[in-house]
């Protein structure tokens, strides 16, 4: 089931990396991929935080970014930053976004 990500400008995505900074990781992703109980948690976590720090560890790069696209495709969220094997991650709330964008 494959969602669509919600666009954003540059001026978003540089307000929800600097939000992002100071957040710990609430989920990990370790060898045994992207499974239904790994991706049922991380929807969890989306919903409420709506901005999320993610560790991915894999065995090489290759897997690791192909599991971080996998995550995006299914949960319909949008790739804020990456740095190593930390993704950032945004989907707003489906009952409303609670994080406010700067003005223009």
């Amino acid at each position: 089931m494959a969602k669509q990500a919600q666009q954003l400008t540059e001026k978003q995505k540089k307000h929800l990396r600097g939000l992002a900074h100071a957040l710990t990781p609430v989920s990990r992703l370790g060898n045994g991929g992207v499974t239904e109980p790994f991706l049922t948690e991380l929807e969890t976590a989306l919903s409420h935080h709506e901005l999320i720090k993610l560790k991915a560890v894999a065995a090489n790069r290759t897997d690791r970014d192909a599991a971080i696209e996998a995550i995006l495709t299914r949960t319909g969220a949008s790739l804020i930053t990456r740095i190593g094997n930390v993704a950032v991650l945004y989907r707003p709330c489906p009952t409303g976004a609670r994080l406010k964008f700067p003005e223009d």
